[in-house]
This record gives structure tokens, sequence and C-alpha cells, in this order.
């Protein structure tokens, strides 16, 4: 089984080949509209349970992303628990993201 967290170098590699993950992120729709990632499904944490079986494929890829990590490794292993094998989660978060692969997204 994958590991549940994905570094965010890696994962920027990852979203240039074929079957990219899709980047599930669950923060709040404010965090969503200061920083964000292309391509990017916003699901925030509290929809998840309601929402995931409804609109994502158990059988693909997911990298989960939070402001730090924790609400997407919380979500992550939920969903993994769901049969969602494939899921992952952005360690370190958007932050990381900012600060390693992107310093052109905002840091809140």
């Amino acid at each position: 089984m994958l590991e549940p967290e994905i570094t965010a170098q890696d994962f920027a590699q990852r979203r240039l080949q074929p079957n990219a993950p899709l980047l599930l992120d669950v923060r709040e729709p404010w965090e969503f509209q200061t920083a964000s990632l292309p391509d990017s499904l916003l699901m925030p944490m509290g929809e998840v349970t309601s929402r995931a079986h409804q609109e994502l494929d158990p059988d693909a890829p997911i990298v989960v992303l939070c402001h730090h990590g924790a609400r997407s490794l919380s979500v992550t292993m939920w969903l993994r628990n769901q049969g969602f094998e494939h899921a992952q989660s952005l360690a370190g978060g958007i932050d990381a993201w900012s600060r390693t692969v992107d310093p052109a997204v905002p840091r809140y």
C-alpha cells in the first residue's frame, strides 16, 4: 500500500504524469479563495463523509490537501478505511507547497 503521505516535491512530479492524482482540497471555502492549486476539487472536511462516495473514484489516485497537513491526513485515513486505497495526504499542506514548490501560492 502507498505511504499515507506524499511530499510536495513528489506530488509536483506526479501531477505532470499521465493518470495524475485528483487533488482533493479539504479546507474551508475562505481558505481555498485565499490560496489554492489549479485543478483541485474543494470538498471541505465536514462534507467529505457525505460526498466522497458520490464524487470520488475509489480506484483513482487521490492527494488530499489542507493548510498544514493535519486535516488532510485525517481525511486520508478515513478514505482509506472506506476503500479509497490510493489516497495520500500532502505532507505539510499548501504551506509546504508554497515554501518548497511554488512561492507564488500565497501563505496564510
